[in-house]
């Protein structure tokens, strides 16, 4: 498949597709479409956190990483941004740092129970 598939279209046909391949469990396909609509509009969320999903599943967590916190530096608050940080830490062995952003996801989800963290 050439590159042009990846750019053709509109920002809302490629969204489409990106979520196409991301529902058909395509996620190289979706992260390569995702991250010219990233590249476009660097300011939205969505994309970006679709892109970061698409890294996740696919085992790329350093740039999954990456994008999460470029995301929470735009949105702070942004629960699942957070917890999928957190998730994505654990997967990569680092589970101090991933208590912190599982903690405040569950925080920012409302869930105030006391939890002990090992």
């Amino acid at each position: 498949m050439n590159d042009t598939y990846y750019e053709f279209g509109t920002a809302a046909d490629r969204w489409d597709r990106a979520q196409m391949f991301f529902d058909a469990k395509e996620y190289l396909t979706a992260a390569r479409i995702l991250d010219g609509l990233v590249d476009e509009a660097p300011e939205l969320i969505a994309p970006r956190l679709l892109l970061a999903r698409a890294y996740y599943h696919s085992a790329r967590l350093a740039k999954a990483e990456t994008e999460l916190l470029t995301v929470l530096e735009r949105d702070p608050v942004e629960e699942y941004a957070r917890l999928m940080l957190g998730r994505t830490l654990e997967r990569q062995g680092r589970s101090s740092e991933a208590a912190t952003h599982l903690r405040m996801a569950a925080a920012l989800a409302g869930d105030f129970q006391q939890r002990d963290v090992l």
